[in-house]
């Protein structure tokens, strides 16, 4: 890989997701919204990259990326989990097609949401987070990756959904048409939308019955 970074600290910020500090390399620079492969700089893992997105600002002197554990699969996420301050990671150039294009509307499920908290956060910083809106849905209210940073930056453009609670402030259930319907304000507005390759589909399919021109959807190709 193109990149070599050092980890410098790892924090929980839900049950299963860490956020990981890194050394940032020389010359890497990125649009918010792409994404970089990761690999663990030992023998076992050196070629078992995978794709995260970095969630710090581009300014920054760090670098963050936000990983969430997933047992069930290879280890990988385990073994990044489990890394001590110190380790040698490898980065690849940017890449993704997922970059902000104006204002609109965020739908995200699970960590789908990381492209998008670099834009927000890059929003923010640039005093400019009038005119979006972030659909976000996640198993329980556990699983929402910095639920207060998100609500201190949208307010009630937060939209909150769980596919396993039914709270009734947060309306238990799946983001579908329907739901699209009634809560895409913006219909000229741009629609980002990361998550599952299933979840994409669907809601790439959902918003074009509603009429949303194709040129509008920002997803990865």
């Amino acid at each position: 890989m193109a990149h070599q970074a050092t980890l410098l600290m790892r924090q929980f910020v839900t049950h299963d997701v860490q956020r990981l500090l890194l050394t940032r390399p020389d010359g890497l620079s990125w649009q918010p919204g792409q994404g970089l492969e990761l690999a663990i700089d030992q023998d076992a893992w050196r070629d078992q990259g995978r794709p995260f997105t970095p969630t710090s600002l581009l300014e920054d002197r760090i670098l963050e990326l936000t990983v969430k554990r997933y047992p069930e699969e290879d280890g990988v996420t385990e073994a990044l989990h489990a890394l001590e301050p110190g380790a040698a990671l490898l980065l690849s150039d940017p890449f993704g097609t997922i970059t902000y294009q104006g204002p609109g509307t965020f739908i995200a499920a699970g960590t789908g949401l990381t492209p998008f908290l670099a834009m927000l956060r890059r929003l923010a910083k640039d005093e400019a987070l009038a005119g979006h809106r972030l659909l976000l849905s996640n198993k329980g209210e556990r699983d929402v990756i910095c639920a207060k940073e998100l609500s201190h930056y949208l307010g009630d453009d937060l939209v909150l959904t769980f596919t396993r609670e039914d709270d009734a402030g947060r309306q238990g259930r799946r983001i579908d048409t329907a739901f699209l319907d009634a809560n895409i304000a913006d219909r000229e507005g741009h629609c980002y939308v990361c998550g599952p390759d299933p979840f994409v589909q669907s809601i790439n399919d959902g918003l074009l019955s509603l009429g949303i021109d194709p040129d509008q959807l920002v997803y990865e190709r």
